[in-house]
């Protein structure tokens, strides 16, 4: 059903952003988009469906209060900070909410990360075994958006993003993945819980159609929990291309060219994992999409080396 309410995307040339304006324009929003340049190619594609553009940037107050001007809802995605910016997250979230309050904003949807918040209960947190910055970044903000006073306000914390399968992330979260082959340094027992871009632009979609309902939420978001060996079947059957997934000592995969940060998630993720409570999630009524399913629908984006 078609409405006035206008919606402020930020992210929205991006993975989460992008289904997000997605599920808005299926929903009848009238969708806006923060961007850095309304010239570039991917503004352009947004215009080209019906997307407002906003030229802006989170380190420019006036102009995030210039593209939430006549705004009902904002959804909120911000850059992990960099080394030499360590502190960008907590900023750019905090203007965003200062904005979104001086602009009256009724409805703020902000996606951050599966148990982010509960970092100290991580084994070895205390010695500085994980990456503190991103953690710490990530609850950061969501502090922030809990005592924004807003009218409406939803958190939603995505666990592992299936489209890590797909190009262009694939190629850097999977390197072996050309040759067929999923290589981790998890276990092959551990599960990782998955879910997909799509569903995260449903739930904020339904959050923003019904803010009663979803107001003062912190969601932990996944569809199901996989071992690699499953989620390699799953694409292997959806393709007809044979995927098998294979474990390796950290060590090892760091000596085949992988990135130590990278191989450290994967260890985390057989250590702590996102621990979603899938009955919850479930509980919300957004319709979550299976990873099996997921995989059918993008069968012809899988990309693999050709011999």
């Amino acid at each position: 059903m078609a409405t006035d309410k206008i919606v402020l995307v930020t992210g929205a040339t991006g993975m989460q952003g992008g289904a997000v304006v997605d599920a808005l324009l299926d929903k009848g929003f009238k969708t806006r988009a923060l961007v850095r340049d309304t010239n570039s190619a991917a503004a352009r594609a947004l215009a080209e469906r019906g997307v407002e553009t906003c030229q802006g940037s989170f380190d420019d107050v006036a102009s995030l209060e210039a593209a939430m001007d006549g705004a009902y809802g904002v959804f909120s995605m911000q850059n992990v900070s960099l080394p030499d910016d360590p502190d960008s997250e907590l900023r750019h979230g905090a203007n965003l909410v200062d904005a979104a309050r001086k602009t009256g904003v009724q409805v703020f949807v902000h996606t951050s990360v599966a148990r982010a918040g509960r970092q100290s209960e991580f084994a070895g947190w205390s010695e500085g075994r994980w990456y503190e910055g991103y953690w710490n970044g990530k609850s950061g903000v969501n502090d922030i958006v809990r005592a924004s006073g807003l009218p409406n306000w939803v958190i939603i914390k995505p666990a592992y993003m299936l489209e890590n399968f797909l190009p262009p992330k694939v190629s850097f979260m999977y390197p072996g993945f050309g040759g067929k082959v999923i290589e981790t340094a998890m276990s092959a027992d551990a599960r990782l819980d998955v879910v997909s871009a799509t569903d995260v632009g449903r739930f904020a979609a339904a959050a923003f159609a019904d803010p009663a309902r979803f107001s003062g939420e912190e969601i932990d978001l996944a569809a199901a929990k996989v071992t690699m060996g499953e989620m390699a079947k799953f694409i292997s059957d959806a393709t007809g291309v044979s995927v098998s997934a294979h474990s390796f000592a950290p060590d090892d995969l760091v000596a085949k060219g992988y990135m130590p940060g990278l191989v450290d998630s994967q260890v985390w993720a057989t250590v702590e994992g996102y621990q979603v409570d899938l009955d919850r999630a479930a509980s919300f009524g957004v319709d979550l999409e299976s990873p099996e399913a997921w995989a059918k629908r993008n069968s012809t984006r899988f990309q693999f080396d050709p011999n």
